[in-house]
């Protein structure tokens, strides 16, 4: 049961140890990515970074089972470090009802959509074209803080052009 997944460029960091889990009440954190699933170092300042009791799994994109996290009842968060994965991970089996933009960063073509987002127009359209998919796609650095929808992120895009 996927509770949540979240685009973050720094995946775990201070905002989701300190605030989306406890928030989320989750029991496992699923990070999909390639460059943290190499490097030992950071998985094992990932998995030091959360509490004992909910459970962390750090996979390359490609080698998680999208599908079978979608349906086996543990309450869980997915985190990817990127727009571009998301597209791969609902393609790949993962059942998601809403999106959450944490901290997309500043990049050549990327637009200023909130505080912590920032989005290339081949972005924004995934995400469209995710919501047309009966996605919700919000932007918001911490659950306390009030979320932008994607419409409103679409017209930020635009006039931030």
């Amino acid at each position: 049961m996927i509770t949540l997944v979240r685009v973050d460029n720094r995946l775990i960091h201070g905002q989701v140890v300190e605030a989306w889990l406890p928030h989320l009440k989750v029991s496992r954190v699923v990070v999909a990515d390639d460059e943290a699933a190499s490097s030992p170092l950071i998985r094992a300042a990932m998995a030091l970074a959360v509490q004992s009791a909910i459970e962390v799994q750090i996979l390359p994109l490609a080698q998680v089972d999208f599908a079978a996290v979608s349906k086996d009842g543990v309450r869980t968060l997915v985190l990817l470090r990127d727009v571009a994965s998301v597209p791969f991970a609902f393609q790949n089996g993962l059942v998601m009802d809403q999106l959450n933009l944490g901290n997309v960063h500043f990049g050549t073509g990327r637009r200023q959509v909130s505080p912590s987002v920032f989005l290339a127009e081949g972005e924004l359209q995934a995400l469209q074209q995710l919501s047309a998919q009966g996605v919700r796609v919000e932007a918001r650095a911490v659950p306390a803080e009030k979320s932008v929808d994607l419409p409103d992120l679409t017209e930020r895009w635009s006039k931030a052009g």
